[in-house]
């Protein structure tokens, strides 16, 4: 019933929810086609590797390696990687080196990505506040014009139809971060840094 009111109430041809999570996906399908072969692939092979199963793999093959060669030993049976097991700290320091690389490949990209969603939150943020500084503005307009409301000086409504300089908004969040020069665990009870000699 809740759902039938709200569709009825939506104006006909219209579906922002629709219109918005096609406009996302279609962003991240163009993404997705720029990206290289060899990188999907890597992709691919770390997000396996993410899995429980690859660890549980991993154990296996560890216990069964030196399960088969204490079993060789204690029959008598030549074996193939003896303790300490070089062949196998050798196998495992170079799947660690290939891991870790294929991991910093596949973070970098993310990190790529992410970079790219921020700038667009912030166009997307940055435009939105415009708008609203205009609506404001236009509201206060409107409420000057009509004579029959009480005409006031409204200081907040006035500075809230100046959008925002983000340059302004980095420079006073940069005089706040550097103000805040003294990490918690350097400060004694009462607030104040150590002393100088750090005596007793």
């Amino acid at each position: 019933m809740t759902e039938t009111r709200q569709e009825a109430d939506a104006p006909p041809g219209v579906d922002f929810v629709a219109a918005n999570v096609e406009t996302i996906a279609t962003l991240h399908a163009a993404a997705e086609r720029t990206v290289p072969r060899h990188q999907r692939a890597i992709e691919t092979i770390t997000g396996h590797l993410g899995r429980p199963i690859s660890l549980y793999l991993m154990i296996a093959f560890v216990a069964l390696w030196i399960g088969a060669n204490i079993f060789g030993q204690a029959s008598h049976h030549k074996q193939f990687d003896p303790p300490p097991f070089s062949l196998l700290q050798f196998i495992l320091s170079f799947s660690a080196l290939l891991v870790s690389t294929m991991v910093l490949i596949t973070q970098n990209r993310q990190a790529h990505l992410a970079e790219r969603r921020s700038h667009l939150d912030i166009q997307v943020n940055l435009i939105a506040e415009q708008k609203i500084a205009k609506l404001i503005a236009l509201v206060e307009e409107l409420r000057n014009d009509l004579p029959n409301v009480k005409n006031r000086v409204d200081p907040e409504a006035q500075a809230m139809t100046q959008s925002a300089d983000p340059h302004i908004v980095a420079e006073e969040i940069r005089k706040q971060f550097d103000n805040v020069d003294i990490l918690p665990d350097e400060t004694d009870q009462e607030g104040r840094p150590p002393a100088a000699g750090g005596g007793i």
